[in-house]
């Protein structure tokens, strides 16, 4: 199956985080979940973001980058909000890359470098009213990234909540968070 690079968002390597991993382990791929935080979670995304914010945005991000240095090249790179630098910066600029999902954010290909990959296929995530997601730039980035590859899906859901596929969080959506991860697993037996 696919192996996989899986990169928390702003509260941590959180419990939901975690059986996001396991669930994709349960469909037989092997998914690496690194801890950008050093075992810290928050129960605020205004906490998380401050301890970021305090490490340093581009060290939090070097975190997820340096995560990858002993895996094999041929990964799929997954990001949740905050995980996506990291993700979408490997997916961009490390030979290899098989693919990405980037969830509940999405960055400009032009802040990595340039054009989206040729042959590395993206899957962007997010709902249509988060106000981190739709309204800072991201669903626009994400619009802008399937305009210009021929390898990229975005979808959008009915909602404003953002982290609304972490299953430990209140800001969790079920019917929304299902459908995210039976794409993401559609996605990962084609890569």
């Amino acid at each position: 199956m696919t192996e996989v690079l899986l990169l928390h968002h702003a509260q941590g390597l959180t419990e939901g985080m975690v059986a996001f991993a396991d669930r994709l382990r349960e469909a037989g791929h092997t998914v690496h979940t690194p801890d950008m935080y050093d075992g810290n979670t928050f129960s605020t995304l205004d906490d998380g973001i401050g301890y970021a914010r305090e490490v340093g945005f581009g060290e939090v991000q070097q975190r997820g980058v340096r995560a990858a240095d002993s895996l094999p090249a041929e990964l799929v790179y997954i990001g949740v909000s905050l995980g996506v630098m990291p993700a979408q910066l490997l997916a961009q600029t490390r030979a290899g890359a098989r693919g990405a999902v980037l969830l509940e954010a999405c960055i400009p290909p032009s802040e990595f470098g340039g054009a989206w990959p040729a042959g590395v296929p993206v899957q962007v995530h997010g709902m249509d009213a988060d106000p981190f997601f739709a309204k800072e730039g991201d669903l626009d980035a994400a619009r802008a990234l399937v305009k210009e590859t021929d390898s990229a899906e975005l979808f959008v859901y009915p909602g404003d909540r953002h982290l609304f596929t972490d299953s430990s969080l209140p800001s969790y959506d079920p019917a929304a968070a299902a459908l995210v991860t039976e794409r993401v697993l559609d996605f990962l037996a084609r890569c």
